[in-house]
């Protein structure tokens, strides 16, 4: 029998074809990230410090930008919040949100402190609609974007009594009737959110809503609940309506570390093809066949490997069944069993070493491929995926 060349299936290379054409939407900025048109789905997150605690905000805005966030967003209920807005602005390192509720003169401050765009609810800022046309001059004379946020848990009153409850319906009038009031004025320089915690309800609104305008639009599944269940949700909800072509930057709602919404966040846009793949462990759910601990193995590997962003794929395999096939067409991989794994590289068994070597062998393996991918330009550098 001849024979069979190596197959790899790893990158670099272009990314899977995306399931569906990216909807035409208004490209605006916010700071340095553009958002809507062809530009990449971005990924946000937001603070959980009080604002007004400097220190404390700017430090966990560093660590959500070595996690990967492209823009934040921080709360402002307070004035000796929006006081602190200019300094963290200033000092942030990426594009940073002013996240405004119930008061309108906040929105005034943030933009006067050089944030890079505003959120207003306008379901519950007190006389929102009033102060439409202040606002839009204050952002069109300072280039600073509006994203205009209605959540069924502060939807305006008089569409609760006119829809009964929080509709996609509901929500999607909210949103086009706010920006309409801009719009009176204007201004164009709108991103808009309709999100639910339902992530059926929060599906339909959102494809009505791209229907219906041709504003960029942030996906969101608001209070998606603790890690587990807000990672399911988040991922079917955000993965139906990008699978459509809809959505031009995404915040994963947890309760967890706002780190945690980024690695869920970009895990989501890579599955999709829309972000380019950096590490991936592939590795087997384990069965009776497997003859050693896979568990174990995997976690040890992604323990090792971690931080690694070159586009790699790893594969952990226990058995003799689909190890040596899946071991085979990735960039790296073992197959197990019998005490010892065969070491694979690009489709080629390089060595076969002990069962306590493995993972050993695995992270040496890595960093020697890491290294070249690295030299060829396929490292940290790598831009995110345009889709048009």
């Amino acid at each position: 029998m001849g024979s069979v060349d190596p197959v790899s299936l790893g990158l670099p290379g272009l990314p899977p074809r995306p399931l569906a054409k990216r909807r035409t939407s208004r490209r605006i900025q916010v700071g340095s990230v553009p958002v809507g048109g062809d530009a990449p789905v971005s990924v946000q997150s937001m603070t959980t410090t009080v604002t007004a605690d400097i220190g404390a905000t700017l430090q966990q805005i560093a660590e959500l930008t070595a996690s990967g966030c492209q823009i934040v967003r921080v709360a402002c209920p307070s004035q000796d919040d929006a006081d602190a807005l200019p300094v963290i602005a200033k000092k942030s390192q990426i594009p940073v949100i002013a996240d405004i509720h119930f008061q309108p003169k906040y929105v005034f401050a943030a933009i006067d402190a050089g944030c890079a765009a505003v959120r207003v609810n306008p379901g519950n800022i007190r006389q929102f609609d009033d102060k439409v046309r202040e606002i839009a001059k204050a952002a069109s004379d300072a280039g600073t974007p509006i994203r205009i946020g209605v959540n069924a848990g502060s939807l305006d009153r008089r569409l609760l009594e006119k829809h009964g409850k929080a509709t996609p319906e509901a929500l999607v009038e909210s949103a086009l009737w706010e920006a309409s009031l801009f719009e009176e004025h204007g201004f164009r320089d709108i991103k808009i959110s309709v999100k639910h915690n339902d992530p059926v309800v929060m599906v339909n609104a959102y494809r009505q809503l791209a229907a219906q305008c041709d504003y960029p639009l942030h996906l969101g599944v608001t209070e998606a609940g603790p890690a587990f269940q807000g990672t399911i949700k988040s991922a079917v909800a955000f993965g139906a309506l990008l699978s459509e072509g809809i959505g031009d930057t995404i915040r994963v709602s947890l309760s967890a570390p706002p780190a945690e919404e980024i690695k869920v966040g970009m895990q989501i846009l890579e599955s999709l093809g829309l972000r380019r793949r950096r590490l991936e462990i592939v590795s087997c759910p384990s069965c009776g066949r497997a003859q050693v601990d896979v568990y174990k193995l995997a976690d040890q590997v992604t323990a090792g490997l971690e931080g690694m962003e070159v586009p790699l794929r790893v594969a952990v395999m226990g058995c003799v069944v689909n190890g040596p096939g899946e071991a085979r067409e990735a960039d790296l991989g073992v197959a197990s069993g019998n005490g010892k794994g065969q070491i694979f590289v690009k489709g080629e068994v390089i060595k076969t070493v002990p069962e306590s070597k493995i993972v050993e062998t695995l992270i040496e393996e890595a960093m020697k491929i890491a290294e070249t991918m690295e030299a060829a330009g396929a490292g940290s550098g790598t831009p995110d995926v345009t889709v048009s």
